[in-house]
């Protein structure tokens, strides 16, 4: 199976500012593909690269089958990281403007809006400027911008920003449909618990460059140990070679330092004052951990991409 989106070796300086350096990856038909990675890391300028916002100092990009132009353009759905709706506009005549200029033509756009906008609970408030809508219902109004044109190639930046449980879960059933009606999604997001519920592969990107790179559960696998739970009493906060202590039902989860083995955090827990320990196991690490273990040092040292 072909791929969606070819992404190899991308790199883009602003003046003196490297900011992105090796970014490397391939998005393939009908799955959610999570780009991942700290603030400032090259998510945001590597989908503007890829999308042809910004022009790559050096690297190759294939999107659906070829190089970007106009009619390529409007088979993708964007959801930027700055939200682009028109303010002054009444929220119906914005979405209904921004579906002609992908292409597609105002009666139809305002056939499927209708549907939209009762399923994002927008429909009664559809004759109030942009400017009016509360940041909740911006952001769904911008979901709707992005998906009315049904695009084959749907790029979210951070999809769940400003809205709450209800909303998010909405927003995640949406994502879900999406795939399966056969679209391609890349979703980047800060959101790890929503990248492990929606996405088989992932790529995450630090310091411009590509570090982890593969399915989800095999990285999980390959991240094995790195995690420990911990139930008892006591001191577990700031113990040497843990990365992150979170407490959650009442037990501990450590995230370890690349290379701190379980035994060297049990023997320093053992060695506290008033600490009891009544179940100590190594954890399948989150995401989240691995986020962390990774963007704190665990990259390989020649700085190539680690795959699962």
């Amino acid at each position: 199976m072909a791929p969606t989106v070819v992404v190899s070796h991308l790199s883009k300086a602003f003046g003196s500012v490297q900011a992105v350096e090796d970014v490397s990856f391939e998005v393939y038909p009908g799955e959610i593909f999570g780009l991942l990675g700290p603030n400032g890391a090259g998510k945001t300028t590597s989908i503007r690269m890829m999308l042809d916002i910004f022009k790559a100092d050096r690297g190759e990009i294939s999107v659906l089958g070829g190089k970007m132009d106009e009619a390529t353009k409007n088979r993708i759905g964007y959801l930027p990281e700055e939200r682009g709706l028109y303010k002054d506009l009444k929220l119906e005549t914005a979405l209904v403007y921004l579906a002609t200029l992908k292409g597609l033509d105002e009666k139809t756009a305002r056939a499927r809006l209708t549907g939209w906008l009762k399923r994002l609970d927008l429909y009664d408030h559809r004759t109030k400027k942009v400017q009016e809508l509360s940041k909740g219902m911006q952001q769904k109004a911008q979901v709707i911008a992005t998906l009315l044109h049904e695009p084959e190639l749907i790029v979210i930046d951070e999809p769940f920003s400003g809205l709450d449980p209800l909303n998010t879960r909405l927003i995640e059933e949406i994502i879900r449909e999406q795939q399966a009606a056969g679209r391609t999604l890349i979703m980047s997001t800060h959101q790890m618990y929503q990248v492990e519920a929606l996405c088989s592969r992932i790529a995450l990107i630090n310091k411009g460059r590509t570090v982890l790179y593969g399915e989800v559960d095999q990285i999980k696998r390959n991240f094995a140990g790195n995690a420990i739970a911990v139930k008892g009493q006591g001191n577990f906060m700031d113990v040497p070679g843990v990365l992150e202590t979170r407490q959650t039902n009442g037990d501990w989860h450590l995230a370890l330092a690349p290379g701190v083995g379980s035994q060297d955090v049990l023997r320093s827990l053992m060695a506290r004052d008033g600490v009891k320990i009544d179940r100590f196991e190594i954890a399948e690490p989150s995401l989240d951990d691995i986020f962390i273990s990774v963007v704190q040092g665990s990259a390989s040292s020649d700085g190539e991409a680690r795959h699962a």
